[in-house]
């Protein structure tokens, strides 16, 4: 569907037509991707991180924060629980922990592509040939977000980081044949509605896989610590009107919602979303990884979640889908070994 900037920002601003904003998007998502919701095993690997991104809890200046990485066999352990649980793709996330170079992530793809599993990365900024190493190794969907395209915004927020060099990377892995996924953050502080709604037409201009969109929540331990955020509504909107411009894609019901309110997946699922990444990190794992405070299922076991997932998507009369739930129904590569 196309929509102009001025259409995008008179419906982000209309909360009285929510429900029906809602509820128009979830018919978009029924037509388009039809019922099943797609689980993505989400394994949190490393809180470490370069970068001093003012929002994150993972930044590099939150001095309070216990850190770690995974080792090789923690991950493929980890990975091979996730599998014999049933999913049929799997997250890699982390701060941007340059512990993993290029050699040591690509035996890590490789372990894991031994298994009939789709792979996600979501490791932030690397160069073209790290990009090509992690593709020509298994990789098949890469996820990392542009967060805003108000640059002014960005380069607050994201200090010694480069909005445009973002934007490169993002070119790089569409052009790698990743599967490219992307998103925005919603109610950061000095954000305009005018400005998501440019935000949403750049996902739809640079031709997004998937699209991630969750609410701002302030974490303690950050400069943003006392900003307002927490705007559960607004993120509903937002991804909403996501589904209308790009009617095929997968889009999360995000985590970040359900830590707001706990219908908050079950309610972007019936607003527009296909995909739910439970999370499969374990034991302490879970705490540690705290992008926000209050995370959602923080001291659920993997298969609680996994469990407690299935569930509600079963309430709403909805069902798991039991294939890789890729784009227009994209094969992962390299399946078998």
């Amino acid at each position: 569907m196309n929509l102009s900037k001025a259409q995008i920002t008179e419906l982000l601003q209309n909360e009285e037509n929510e429900a029906n904003l809602l509820r128009r998007a979830d018919e978009v998502r029924h037509q388009f991707v039809g019922d099943e919701v797609h689980l993505r095993g989400l394994i949190e690997f490393s809180n470490i991180c370069r970068n001093n991104c003012q929002y994150c809890g993972l930044q590099r200046n939150n001095k309070k924060l216990a850190r770690y990485h995974m080792s090789e066999e923690e991950l493929l352990h980890t990975a091979k629980q996730a599998i014999d649980m049933g999913f049929k793709t799997l997250v890699l996330q982390s701060g941007e922990d340059m512990y993993y170079s290029q050699q040591r992530m690509c035996k890590i793809i490789e372990g894991i592509k031994k298994y009939d599993v789709a792979l996600t990365l979501s490791i932030g900024e690397r160069d073209y040939a790290e990009y090509k190493a992690f593709r020509e190794a298994g990789a098949d969907r890469y996820l990392m977000r542009i967060e805003t395209t108000d640059k002014d915004l960005y380069n607050r927020l994201d200090p010694g980081m480069s909005w445009q060099h973002r934007h490169e990377c993002l070119l790089m892995i569409k052009e790698l044949g990743y599967e490219l996924g992307s998103g925005i953050m919603v109610g950061l502080p000095n954000q305009s509605v005018e400005s998501i709604a440019e935000d949403l037409l750049y996902l739809k201009e640079i031709g997004v896989d998937m699209a991630g969109i969750g609410p701002f929540i302030p974490h303690p331990q950050t400069p943003l610590k006392n900003a307002g955020g927490n705007n559960l509504h607004l993120s509903l909107r937002t991804m909403a009107i996501m589904r209308l411009l790009l009617e095929d894609i997968n889009i999360p019901a995000t985590t970040a919602m359900e830590s707001l309110h706990p219908q908050g997946r079950i309610m972007a699922l019936k607003g527009g979303a296909n995909v739910v990444m439970p999370n499969v990190t374990e034991g302490e794992y879970r705490r540690l990884y705290e992008l926000y405070p209050g995370k959602a299922c923080v001291d659920d076991t993997p298969l609680h979640c996994r469990t407690c997932i299935g569930a509600k998507i079963a309430a709403i009369g909805r069902k798991v889908g039991q294939g890789y739930g890729g784009h227009k129904n994209k094969m992962p590569q390299r399946i078998k070994q």
